[in-house]
């Protein structure tokens, strides 16, 4: 069931194609918004809006580099001329890397600040000046408990989610007289199709006990769901969070408080 929480809301979700950002859109969707997604798979991208339409829903999917800033620019402005307005920016797409300070080369640390930092920077810098302009807007990033915690073997991915968290602050701070909120949430080890195609790659003779292993390391024993994701996603994103700017959410099965 749904609430219509975000009826005639404009949105933009980045990397909303699959995992954690479909299911975003689809919640949004559900909600009531008009989601436009986007993703650098533009298969992705088309299918998971095609099923948002099949369902009642509205949504347009579009190819979008985020690291690209040229490329965000060009895809806002045919959203802002489609919409008139932009109300919500989810800012999800992102990369993971393993490895500790020693074995990450620069291109590593390259590949996930292009996409992890400043394809956050490309869509903030791109739809806050269109939130001034209209005089209100919500801002949701995904940050994770990367941000807060020292991980093991997560050095780069581990640099690129604190500065998703300060870059929350920062925006949270900045634009408090404007009428904007900038909120974002912190997940634990979510299940979706990245994990599982880890797991196949790299642990095929004993997946099911390696995926045990990954389920156990939240205190609650088990992966969050996409779709738990998404209903905090939709709460802050929603009028229902109107007193809610700057906060980071743990939603991480206890992984911060209790490990």
């Amino acid at each position: 069931m749904n609430s219509n929480k975000l009826t005639n809301k404009c949105a933009i979700i980045t990397g909303g194609g699959s995992g954690i950002g479909q299911a975003i859109s689809n919640q949004f969707a559900l909600e009531g918004a008009h989601v436009n997604i986007l993703d650098i798979n533009p298969e992705n991208a088309i299918s998971t809006a095609e099923k948002i339409i099949t369902q009642g829903g509205q949504a347009n999917a579009f190819q979008c580099d985020i690291s690209d800033h040229d490329n965000v620019k060009e895809i806002v402005a045919k959203i802002q001329a489609e919409n008139e307005r932009i109300d919500i920016l989810v800012n999800n797409a992102g990369i993971a890397h393993i490895g500790n300070v020693e074995n990450t080369t620069p291109d590593d640390m390259d590949r996930i600040y292009n996409v992890n930092v400043k394809g956050v920077y490309n869509c903030l810098n791109t739809v806050t000046p269109i939130m001034v302009k209209q005089g209100e807007g919500a801002i949701v990033n995904l940050a994770s408990v990367a941000s807060k915690l020292g991980i093991s073997e997560r050095f780069a991915y581990s640099m690129s989610k604190g500065a998703v968290y300060t870059m929350t602050l920062s925006v949270a701070k900045d634009y408090i007289d404007k009428n904007i909120r900038c909120n974002c949430v912190c997940p634990g080890r979510v299940h979706t199709p990245f994990v599982d195609q880890y797991l196949e790659k790299h642990y095929p003779d004993n997946r099911d006990e390696m995926f045990e292993k990954l389920s156990e390391w939240q205190p609650i024993g088990r992966m969050g769901k996409p779709e738990e994701i998404a209903k905090l996603v939709t709460f802050l994103a929603s009028d229902d969070a109107s007193f809610i700017t700057g906060s980071a959410y743990d939603i991480d099965g206890g992984t911060t408080l209790l490990r």
